[in-house]
């Protein structure tokens, strides 16, 4: 049997069915003139080769992935210029997977789990889009001409372990954004749901809707046999529209998120939990699976005008349903079947209530139906984790708002929202600064007039953490497990702060407790507790749980340092060096100087020191771009002011080409590549030059030496600056 590595590209065409049943030759004659002018020749071109046609779709194999992913990019390109001309009528969209992986071959054919996942991804992307697998992803990152963002992780038909997908990041979607306001009857159809807004900004979303999960779930210990636990499946979905689809999702998160408030309830976290959606799977063996007793499952349909919901809690064991009910009510009335739903769960499991749970619990999140509407639909925007939608999402929740003054959950999510932003430096939403200062002032605003919520707390105990406010973000992260105890989201707070605050073994038993409440964890928070893992002297455990998440994480360079440093410590060098090598083909701007800026935030120095001295031993560089001083001579910073003169530098950035950077004599700074321009302070500080840009390393102070050279040439400046983002070699005064 013949064998071989190979991309694969998967096609189909949105909505095919109905537009053979309106226009059946013309949507023939169409589809035949689209394979045959455009993506044929466009695959032809890229050096791949049309498996087979399967009705409206495409198979093509392509020995190179750069190829794969490139005519995909340029079959869509092509394909929305061609609409651009078309009567709406006729146009034809098309969604594209890409996956890299072992195929079996026979003859022209080919078969084989790369073929498998290829097929199941392609129905993820959006009309006009295209998802692509981990594995496509590592190899094509910054090697295509657009860019992919993390899509989360998906449990697809046939395929028995959870698929890690990619989007392309900057695709608007084909259909239709929902109009701003709905019609009365609409409107009440929000209340069938609350999206649940627990969420820790840094730890829990990162990425899409799903997350760079990835943590094994046949590893999960069976659940207490003295504390009842539970996991809430996804409602499946019988016949909402498709602009409601989302409600069944929300009425899942709502429910775990109720049950989360409660102390004596060990309830699976809503991400893992979602991972099931659309999978034809057993609820007696999931629960199995998680560990946990009891399985709560049901369905949502609308029914004209009214919302039928039905219901059954399971118990995992026996199998025994120890309650069913239906509900059919009004859509004004949903928000008291979700508290009947909860009720009467609790009572079956015999959970006993505080009354500040049953307060929490309880709790009405708006009366103004128009502000909740704009508030699910920013939650729907924001999950994507794409630039354009978590715009559209903070816009949502300003929205809300406004409606609304006292709607706390509002403002707890457009801190969360705000606080990624921040993160993820992304300026075209916000300014770094901006982003931080409205992230505090909204979870304040949240806390001010709902002082029971969880997500501000949480959301705070992080910022005031990076910010080195140890002693509040303690106070914040143990106030957010207060608040709801059974949500992982608060513990990862937890976890964070102990990490940088010193308190290792506090760390690393809050990250257990969210692991065992919610087992598909994000990638970044194991990432962050393997530091704790490696500090406490348990390299070997670090080890574990970043290899944990290794087939489902982003493969970026942080967890790969991570990984890297935590096998150098447990005596696996040949590994670490491996994977750092391995790092700087596609990541060459990465240092052990970076890291020393971003983890400046460690309270005790002796940390930081260990940290960086790892990633030292692990093999990482000093300096970014590998760069040596060799035969340049450091200036001293006497004589580095006297070349700050406000004229410009001018010379090439390494990795970025061609640009300048101009320090006044007061201390301003501006700075431009290609692809970037930025401004923000300098000073001279001992020997160094330091530099200090708002949007960069957390608007931390940035230093670095200047070197001069004895053999400088035309081709080759004098001077060289290095620092954790660049080396310039550049020409003073010019």
């Amino acid at each position: 049997m013949e064998r071989r590595l190979a991309a694969v590209l998967a096609a189909d065409v949105v909505g095919f069915s109905r537009m053979m049943a309106e226009d059946e030759a013309g949507t023939f004659e169409r589809l035949t003139a689209l394979r045959q002018e455009l993506l044929a020749t466009i695959i032809d071109e890229k050096n791949g080769r049309i498996v087979k046609l399967i009705g409206d779709g495409l198979l093509a194999e392509f020995s190179s992935v750069i190829d794969a992913v490139e005519a995909a990019i340029q079959i869509q390109a092509a394909v929305s210029r061609r609409n651009a001309d078309a009567d709406p009528a006729n146009r034809i969209e098309i969604r594209i997977g890409v996956n890299m992986g072992d195929l079996i071959i026979d003859g022209d054919d080919i078969y084989g789990e790369g073929v498998n996942i290829a097929a199941r991804i392609e129905p993820l992307a959006r009309p006009g889009g295209i998802c692509i697998s981990r594995e496509a992803y590592e190899y094509t990152r910054g090697k295509v001409s657009k860019a992919f963002e993390p899509a989360g992780v998906h449990r697809v038909k046939n395929i028995p372990e959870p698929i890690e997908v990619f989007r392309d990041a900057d695709h608007a979607p084909g259909k239709a954004r929902r109009p701003r306001f709905f019609k009365p009857v609409r409107i009440l159809a929000a209340l069938v749901v609350a999206v649940a807004v627990v969420s820790v900004t840094f730890l829990v979303w990162p990425g899409r809707s799903g997350l760079p999960f990835g943590t094994s779930l046949s590893r999960m210990a069976p659940g207490s046999t003295d504390q009842p636990s539970l996991v809430v499946l996804p409602f499946d979905n019988l016949g909402l529209s498709a602009g409601e689809s989302y409600l069944a999702d929300g009425l899942t998160d709502d429910l775990i998120t109720d049950f989360s408030k409660i102390s004596g309830l060990m309830v699976i976290g809503s991400s893992t939990a979602l991972s099931y959606k659309g999978s034809d799977v057993d609820s007696r063996a999931v629960g199995r699976e998680l560990g946990v007793r009891h399985v709560l499952e049901g369905s949502m349909r609308r029914a004209g005008g009214r919302i039928r919901i039905n219901v059954r809690l399971i118990e995992t064991g026996s199998g025994e349903i120890l309650w069913a009910d239906s509900f059919d009510r009004d859509t004004s009335e949903m928000f008291a079947v979700e508290d009947e739903i909860v009720r009467e769960a609790l009572g079956r499991l015999k959970v006993d209530i505080t009354a500040s749970e049953e307060r929490r619990v309880g709790k009405l999140p708006t009366t103004n139906l128009e502000a909740y509407d704009y508030f699910l639909r920013a939650e729907e925007a924001a999950r994507s984790g794409f630039r354009p939608e978590l715009r559209e999402a903070l816009q949502l929740y300003s929205r809300a708002t406004e409606l609304d003054p006292e709607f706390a959950r509002a403002y707890s999510a457009q801190a969360r929202t705000e606080a990624l932003v921040m993160r993820r430096n992304y300026d075209d939403i916000l300014a770094y600064p901006v982003a931080r200062k409205r992230a505090y002032e909204h979870a304040g605003l949240a806390l001010k007039i709902d002082p029971d919520a969880a997500l501000p707390f949480a959301v705070l105990s992080e910022l005031q953490t990076v910010d080195r406010r140890f002693e509040e973000a303690m106070r914040s992260a143990q106030l957010a497990v207060e608040k709801a105890p059974g949500e992982s989201a608060t513990h990862l707070a937890l976890s964070f702060v102990n990490t940088f605050a010193g308190y290792h073994q506090d760390a690393i038993a809050q990250f257990e407790q969210a692991r065992r409440l919610n087992p598909l964890l994000p990638a970044y928070s194991q990432q962050i507790v393997a530091m704790s893992y490696i500090l406490n002297g348990q390299p070997a455990r670090a080890v574990e749980i970043l290899e944990d998440v290794r087939d489902s994480s982003k493969g970026g360079e942080d967890y790969r340092n991570i990984l890297a440093t935590a096998y150098s410590e447990a005596g696996q060098a040949d590994r670490a060096l491996a994977i750092v090598e391995e790092t700087m083909r596609f990541a060459p701007h990465t240092s052990v100087e970076l890291y020393n800026v971003l983890f400046d935030h460690f309270r005790n120095p002796d940390d930081l020191d260990q940290i960086i001295g790892a990633m030292a031993r692990a093999g990482l560089q000093e300096w970014p771009f590998g760069f040596q001083p060799g035969h340049r001579a450091p200036l001293t910073g006497q004589q580095i002011s006297g070349l700050i003169n406000g004229k410009v530098w001018r010379g090439t950035f390494e990795g970025r080409g061609p640009g300048l950077l101009q320090i006044s004599e007061s201390g301003t700074m501006a700075l431009r590549f290609p692809s970037m321009f930025a401004t923000g302070s300098a000073l001279v500080r001992g020997d160094t030059l330091c530099l200090q840009q708002p949007g960069l390393a957390l608007g931390r102070e940035v230093c670095g030496p200047l070197y001069k050279s004895d053999t400088a040439t035309p081709d080759a400046p004098p001077y060289t600056y290095v620092n954790a983002h660049m080396v310039f070699h550049l020409a003073p005064g010019g």
